[in-house]
Protein backbone atom coordinates (compact mmCIF):
# COMPACT_ATOMS: atom_id res chain seq x y z
CA UNK A 1 0.00 0.00 0.00
CA UNK A 2 1.22 3.24 -0.63
CA UNK A 3 -0.25 6.83 0.61
CA UNK A 4 0.13 10.22 -1.29
CA UNK A 5 2.19 12.85 1.21
CA UNK A 6 1.17 15.70 -0.10
CA UNK A 7 -0.49 18.09 -3.17
CA UNK A 8 0.82 21.22 -4.50
CA UNK A 9 -1.43 23.99 -4.01
CA UNK A 10 -1.06 24.51 -8.12
CA UNK A 11 -2.86 21.19 -8.36
CA UNK A 12 -5.33 22.01 -5.99
CA UNK A 13 -5.96 25.59 -7.90
CA UNK A 14 -6.39 23.79 -11.31
CA UNK A 15 -8.35 21.00 -10.07
CA UNK A 16 -10.87 22.74 -7.74
CA UNK A 17 -10.94 25.59 -10.04
CA UNK A 18 -10.09 28.21 -7.69
CA UNK A 19 -8.72 31.94 -8.37
CA UNK A 20 -5.20 33.13 -7.58
CA UNK A 21 -5.93 36.59 -5.27
CA UNK A 22 -1.79 36.59 -4.21
CA UNK A 23 1.25 34.79 -4.40
CA UNK A 24 1.11 33.09 -7.54
CA UNK A 25 4.95 33.07 -6.94
CA UNK A 26 4.29 30.76 -4.24
CA UNK A 27 1.91 27.65 -5.32
CA UNK A 28 4.30 24.94 -6.96
CA UNK A 29 6.39 25.34 -3.01
CA UNK A 30 3.27 25.26 -0.83
CA UNK A 31 1.91 21.95 -1.01
CA UNK A 32 -0.94 19.97 1.45
CA UNK A 33 -1.06 16.86 3.42
CA UNK A 34 -4.20 16.55 4.53
CA UNK A 35 -7.74 16.68 3.56
CA UNK A 36 -9.12 18.44 6.55
CA UNK A 37 -9.94 22.09 5.81
CA UNK A 38 -10.55 24.14 8.44
CA UNK A 39 -13.28 27.50 9.11
CA UNK A 40 -11.67 29.47 11.36
CA UNK A 41 -13.69 30.90 13.76
CA UNK A 42 -12.58 31.00 17.22
CA UNK A 43 -9.10 32.34 15.72
CA UNK A 44 -10.67 35.46 15.10
CA UNK A 45 -11.42 36.07 18.14
CA UNK A 46 -7.64 35.40 19.37
CA UNK A 47 -8.29 32.23 20.72
CA UNK A 48 -5.04 29.84 19.47
CA UNK A 49 -4.82 27.06 21.64
CA UNK A 50 -6.28 24.17 18.73
CA UNK A 51 -5.54 26.10 15.81
CA UNK A 52 -4.87 23.63 12.63
CA UNK A 53 -1.95 25.35 11.32
CA UNK A 54 -1.41 22.80 8.65
CA UNK A 55 -4.63 22.82 7.07
CA UNK A 56 -6.09 25.03 4.35
CA UNK A 57 -8.07 27.99 5.65
CA UNK A 58 -11.34 28.46 4.12
CA UNK A 59 -12.60 31.91 4.93
CA UNK A 60 -16.53 32.85 3.91
CA UNK A 61 -19.04 35.47 4.90
CA UNK A 62 -19.11 34.97 8.02
CA UNK A 63 -15.09 35.22 9.14
CA UNK A 64 -14.80 38.48 6.71
CA UNK A 65 -18.05 39.78 8.29
CA UNK A 66 -16.86 39.65 11.39
CA UNK A 67 -13.21 40.88 10.50
CA UNK A 68 -14.56 44.09 9.74
CA UNK A 69 -15.52 44.79 13.15
CA UNK A 70 -11.74 44.43 14.46
CA UNK A 71 -9.92 47.43 14.47
CA UNK A 72 -6.96 47.51 11.97
CA UNK A 73 -4.11 46.39 14.39
CA UNK A 74 -6.27 43.43 16.19
CA UNK A 75 -7.26 42.27 13.00
CA UNK A 76 -2.97 42.54 12.04
CA UNK A 77 -2.21 40.57 14.72
CA UNK A 78 -4.67 37.85 14.21
CA UNK A 79 -3.62 37.47 10.63
CA UNK A 80 -0.10 37.02 11.40
CA UNK A 81 -0.67 34.04 14.13
CA UNK A 82 -3.17 32.63 11.42
CA UNK A 83 -0.37 32.66 8.65
CA UNK A 84 2.25 29.66 10.09
CA UNK A 85 5.24 29.04 8.01
CA UNK A 86 3.50 25.40 7.80
CA UNK A 87 -0.39 26.93 6.28
CA UNK A 88 -0.76 25.87 2.97
CA UNK A 89 -3.00 28.23 1.76
CA UNK A 90 -6.02 30.81 2.56
CA UNK A 91 -9.10 30.31 0.40
CA UNK A 92 -11.82 33.16 0.38
CA UNK A 93 -15.21 32.17 -0.95
CA UNK A 94 -18.50 33.75 -2.92
CA UNK A 95 -15.89 36.63 -4.20
CA UNK A 96 -15.24 38.25 -1.34
CA UNK A 97 -11.94 40.66 -1.33
CA UNK A 98 -9.43 39.55 0.95
CA UNK A 99 -8.66 41.81 4.10
CA UNK A 100 -5.89 44.07 3.27
CA UNK A 101 -3.80 42.79 6.75
CA UNK A 102 -4.09 39.08 5.29
CA UNK A 103 -2.79 40.19 2.58
CA UNK A 104 -0.12 41.90 4.37
CA UNK A 105 0.53 39.00 6.52
CA UNK A 106 0.75 36.53 4.06
CA UNK A 107 3.00 38.40 2.16
CA UNK A 108 5.62 37.88 4.51
CA UNK A 109 5.13 33.73 4.80
CA UNK A 110 4.94 33.42 1.25
CA UNK A 111 1.67 32.13 1.81
CA UNK A 112 -1.20 32.17 -1.37
CA UNK A 113 -4.75 33.52 -1.48
CA UNK A 114 -7.09 31.93 -3.43
CA UNK A 115 -11.01 32.56 -4.17
CA UNK A 116 -13.54 31.32 -6.11
CA UNK A 117 -16.95 32.43 -7.04
CA UNK A 118 -18.50 29.51 -5.39
CA UNK A 119 -20.22 29.54 -1.82
CA UNK A 120 -18.46 28.42 1.11
CA UNK A 121 -20.27 24.86 1.25
CA UNK A 122 -19.66 24.34 -2.44
CA UNK A 123 -15.78 24.92 -2.18
CA UNK A 124 -15.00 23.47 0.73
CA UNK A 125 -16.77 20.03 -1.23
CA UNK A 126 -14.87 20.73 -4.00
CA UNK A 127 -11.43 20.83 -2.23
CA UNK A 128 -12.65 17.94 0.05
CA UNK A 129 -13.19 15.37 -2.34
CA UNK A 130 -10.36 16.61 -4.38
CA UNK A 131 -7.82 16.33 -1.54
CA UNK A 132 -9.13 12.86 -0.59
CA UNK A 133 -8.74 11.57 -4.13
CA UNK A 134 -5.50 12.73 -3.89
CA UNK A 135 -4.07 11.48 -0.36
CA UNK A 136 -5.88 8.97 -0.09
CA UNK A 137 -3.99 4.98 0.78
CA UNK A 138 -3.52 3.41 -2.49
CA UNK A 139 -3.44 -0.71 -3.10
CA UNK A 140 -1.87 -1.53 -6.49
CA UNK A 141 -3.30 -4.71 -7.84
CA UNK A 142 -2.12 -6.86 -10.57
CA UNK A 143 -5.08 -7.06 -13.25
CA UNK A 144 -6.90 -5.11 -15.68
CA UNK A 145 -9.37 -2.37 -15.18
CA UNK A 146 -12.67 -1.94 -17.60
CA UNK A 147 -15.56 -0.41 -17.76
CA UNK A 148 -18.53 -2.32 -19.24
CA UNK A 149 -21.36 -1.24 -19.79
CA UNK A 150 -21.04 1.85 -17.29
CA UNK A 151 -19.91 -0.75 -14.95
CA UNK A 152 -16.24 -1.10 -13.26
CA UNK A 153 -15.14 -4.27 -13.66
CA UNK A 154 -11.68 -5.24 -12.37
CA UNK A 155 -10.44 -8.71 -14.23
CA UNK A 156 -7.81 -10.65 -12.47
CA UNK A 157 -5.97 -14.25 -12.64
CA UNK A 158 -2.69 -15.90 -13.39
CA UNK A 159 -0.20 -14.65 -15.14
CA UNK A 160 -0.58 -15.28 -19.33
CA UNK A 161 -4.43 -15.98 -18.72
CA UNK A 162 -5.37 -13.58 -21.23
CA UNK A 163 -6.73 -10.88 -19.49
CA UNK A 164 -5.41 -8.09 -21.41
CA UNK A 165 -6.23 -9.70 -24.77
CA UNK A 166 -9.91 -10.18 -23.20
CA UNK A 167 -9.91 -6.06 -22.46
CA UNK A 168 -8.78 -5.58 -26.44
CA UNK A 169 -11.72 -7.39 -27.42
CA UNK A 170 -14.23 -5.34 -24.94
CA UNK A 171 -12.15 -2.48 -26.18
CA UNK A 172 -13.00 -3.54 -30.01
CA UNK A 173 -16.58 -4.02 -28.83
CA UNK A 174 -16.93 -0.19 -27.83
CA UNK A 175 -16.21 -0.51 -23.97
CA UNK A 176 -13.20 1.45 -22.27
CA UNK A 177 -10.03 0.77 -20.54
CA UNK A 178 -9.04 2.47 -17.48
CA UNK A 179 -5.72 0.51 -16.53
CA UNK A 180 -3.99 -2.97 -17.55
CA UNK A 181 -1.11 -4.79 -15.97
CA UNK A 182 -1.53 -2.86 -12.97
CA UNK A 183 -4.30 -0.87 -11.05
CA UNK A 184 -4.29 1.20 -8.20
CA UNK A 185 -7.49 1.35 -5.75
CA UNK A 186 -8.52 3.63 -3.41
CA UNK A 187 -11.54 4.04 -0.97
CA UNK A 188 -13.43 6.91 -1.95
CA UNK A 189 -16.02 6.87 0.96
CA UNK A 190 -17.51 4.19 3.20
CA UNK A 191 -19.05 2.36 0.19
CA UNK A 192 -16.73 3.26 -2.87
CA UNK A 193 -13.77 1.59 -4.20
CA UNK A 194 -11.95 3.41 -6.90
CA UNK A 195 -9.61 2.43 -9.53
CA UNK A 196 -7.05 4.19 -11.84
CA UNK A 197 -4.15 3.14 -13.82
CA UNK A 198 -0.66 4.60 -12.38
CA UNK A 199 0.63 7.25 -14.65
CA UNK A 200 3.39 5.46 -16.60
CA UNK A 201 0.91 2.86 -17.85
CA UNK A 202 -1.86 5.34 -18.30
CA UNK A 203 -4.00 4.76 -22.07
CA UNK A 204 -1.43 1.77 -23.12
CA UNK A 205 -2.37 -2.54 -22.81
CA UNK A 206 0.30 -4.99 -23.29
CA UNK A 207 -0.39 -8.13 -26.09
CA UNK A 208 1.66 -10.60 -25.62
CA UNK A 209 3.68 -10.93 -29.35
CA UNK A 210 2.72 -7.18 -30.50
CA UNK A 211 4.16 -5.36 -27.77
CA UNK A 212 2.34 -2.46 -26.13
CA UNK A 213 -0.33 -0.39 -27.44
CA UNK A 214 -1.71 3.26 -27.18
CA UNK A 215 -5.21 2.60 -26.94
CA UNK A 216 -6.34 5.76 -26.90
CA UNK A 217 -4.15 6.31 -30.39
CA UNK A 218 -5.88 3.42 -31.74
CA UNK A 219 -9.01 3.42 -31.04
CA UNK A 220 -10.03 6.85 -29.86
CA UNK A 221 -10.61 8.87 -26.81
CA UNK A 222 -14.14 7.49 -26.48
CA UNK A 223 -11.90 3.90 -25.26
CA UNK A 224 -10.22 4.91 -22.36
CA UNK A 225 -11.42 6.64 -18.74
CA UNK A 226 -9.23 8.01 -16.26
CA UNK A 227 -11.04 6.28 -13.29
CA UNK A 228 -14.03 4.42 -12.50
CA UNK A 229 -15.71 2.65 -9.52
CA UNK A 230 -14.60 -0.85 -8.98
CA UNK A 231 -18.17 -2.91 -9.36
CA UNK A 232 -17.17 -6.55 -9.51
CA UNK A 233 -14.42 -8.65 -9.82
CA UNK A 234 -14.48 -11.04 -12.32
CA UNK A 235 -11.02 -13.95 -11.79
CA UNK A 236 -10.58 -15.68 -14.58
CA UNK A 237 -9.11 -19.48 -13.59
CA UNK A 238 -7.60 -22.04 -16.37
CA UNK A 239 -10.35 -24.81 -16.37
CA UNK A 240 -10.17 -27.56 -14.28
CA UNK A 241 -12.83 -30.92 -14.63
CA UNK A 242 -11.49 -31.21 -10.82
CA UNK A 243 -12.77 -27.51 -9.51
CA UNK A 244 -16.26 -27.02 -8.76
CA UNK A 245 -18.03 -23.74 -10.40
CA UNK A 246 -20.73 -21.57 -9.47
CA UNK A 247 -23.89 -22.88 -11.93
CA UNK A 248 -26.65 -21.14 -10.69
CA UNK A 249 -24.98 -17.82 -10.00
CA UNK A 250 -25.96 -17.74 -5.52
CA UNK A 251 -22.01 -18.44 -5.12
CA UNK A 252 -20.76 -14.67 -5.49
CA UNK A 253 -18.12 -14.03 -3.07
CA UNK A 254 -16.78 -10.61 -1.55
CA UNK A 255 -13.70 -9.19 -1.41
CA UNK A 256 -12.16 -6.35 0.80
CA UNK A 257 -10.23 -3.33 0.06
CA UNK A 258 -9.84 -0.92 2.52
CA UNK A 259 -13.59 -0.72 4.43
CA UNK A 260 -15.43 -1.57 0.96
CA UNK A 261 -16.36 -5.46 -0.26
CA UNK A 262 -16.42 -5.88 -4.16
CA UNK A 263 -18.62 -9.11 -4.98
CA UNK A 264 -15.91 -11.32 -7.13
CA UNK A 265 -16.95 -14.21 -9.24
CA UNK A 266 -14.36 -16.90 -11.36
CA UNK A 267 -14.91 -17.65 -14.61
CA UNK A 268 -13.01 -20.80 -15.91
CA UNK A 269 -10.75 -20.07 -18.92
CA UNK A 270 -11.11 -22.89 -21.39
CA UNK A 271 -10.63 -23.33 -25.36
CA UNK A 272 -13.87 -21.79 -27.29
CA UNK A 273 -15.26 -19.59 -24.81
CA UNK A 274 -15.29 -15.99 -25.67
CA UNK A 275 -14.51 -14.31 -22.48
CA UNK A 276 -15.32 -10.80 -23.49
CA UNK A 277 -19.03 -12.18 -24.54
CA UNK A 278 -19.46 -14.09 -21.11
CA UNK A 279 -17.92 -10.93 -19.16
CA UNK A 280 -20.56 -8.53 -20.97
CA UNK A 281 -23.45 -10.67 -19.61
CA UNK A 282 -21.83 -10.83 -16.62
CA UNK A 283 -21.90 -7.08 -16.61
CA UNK A 284 -25.52 -6.96 -17.46
CA UNK A 285 -26.47 -9.66 -14.90
CA UNK A 286 -24.81 -7.98 -12.40
CA UNK A 287 -26.58 -4.96 -13.15
CA UNK A 288 -30.01 -6.47 -13.42
CA UNK A 289 -29.41 -7.85 -9.91
CA UNK A 290 -28.80 -4.24 -8.62
CA UNK A 291 -31.98 -3.16 -9.71
CA UNK A 292 -34.12 -6.23 -8.11
CA UNK A 293 -33.97 -9.09 -10.83
CA UNK A 294 -32.22 -12.08 -9.82
CA UNK A 295 -32.18 -15.29 -12.63
CA UNK A 296 -31.49 -17.35 -9.69
CA UNK A 297 -34.51 -17.13 -7.99
CA UNK A 298 -36.77 -17.08 -10.81
CA UNK A 299 -35.26 -20.41 -11.32
CA UNK A 300 -36.29 -21.33 -8.21
CA UNK A 301 -39.55 -20.16 -8.28
CA UNK A 302 -40.17 -21.99 -11.77
CA UNK A 303 -38.72 -24.73 -10.20
CA UNK A 304 -41.19 -25.05 -7.00
CA UNK A 305 -44.26 -24.20 -9.22
CA UNK A 306 -43.21 -27.45 -11.42
CA UNK A 307 -42.51 -29.41 -8.36
CA UNK A 308 -46.01 -28.29 -6.78
CA UNK A 309 -47.77 -29.05 -10.36
CA UNK A 310 -46.38 -32.33 -10.88
CA UNK A 311 -47.20 -32.98 -6.92
CA UNK A 312 -50.59 -31.68 -7.76
CA UNK A 313 -50.67 -34.37 -10.77
CA UNK A 314 -49.79 -37.08 -9.14
CA UNK A 315 -51.97 -36.29 -5.88
CA UNK A 316 -54.86 -36.25 -8.74
CA UNK A 317 -53.34 -39.48 -10.75
CA UNK A 318 -53.43 -40.94 -7.26
CA UNK A 319 -56.86 -39.70 -6.32
CA UNK A 320 -58.18 -41.12 -9.84
CA UNK A 321 -55.98 -45.05 -9.32
CA UNK A 322 -57.60 -45.14 -5.79
CA UNK A 323 -61.52 -44.18 -6.80
CA UNK A 324 -61.05 -46.56 -9.97
CA UNK A 325 -59.67 -49.47 -7.35
CA UNK A 326 -62.64 -48.79 -5.30
CA UNK A 327 -65.01 -49.10 -8.34
CA UNK A 328 -63.39 -52.24 -9.14
CA UNK A 329 -63.65 -53.74 -5.74
CA UNK A 330 -67.16 -52.66 -5.79
CA UNK A 331 -68.19 -54.12 -8.96
CA UNK A 332 -66.24 -57.48 -7.48
CA UNK A 333 -68.06 -57.74 -5.12
CA UNK A 334 -71.50 -57.11 -6.43
CA UNK A 335 -70.43 -60.37 -8.83
CA UNK A 336 -69.76 -62.74 -6.16
CA UNK A 337 -72.81 -61.86 -4.60
CA UNK A 338 -74.75 -62.80 -7.78
CA UNK A 339 -73.18 -65.60 -7.83
CA UNK A 340 -74.11 -66.60 -4.32
CA UNK A 341 -77.74 -66.21 -5.20
CA UNK A 342 -77.37 -68.22 -8.00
Amino acid sequence: MSLAESVTIADLVKNARLDVYAGEEYLAERSVSTSDISRPGLELTGFFNYYPSKRIQLLGITEISYSKGLSHEELLKVMQQMCQPETPAFVISTQLEPPEELLEAAEEKHIPILGSKLTTSRVLSNMTNYLEDKLAERQSIHGVLVDVYGLGILITGDSGVGKSETALELVKRGHRLIADDRVEVYQQDEQTLMGEAPAILKHLLEIRGIGIIDVMTLFGTGAVRSRTKVSLIIHLANFSKDAKYDRLGNGTQDVKFFDVNVPKMVIPVKTGRNLAIIIEAAAMNFRAQSMGYDATETFDRNLNNLIKVNSEKDADEKKQEDKAKKANKKALSKKSGDKDKD
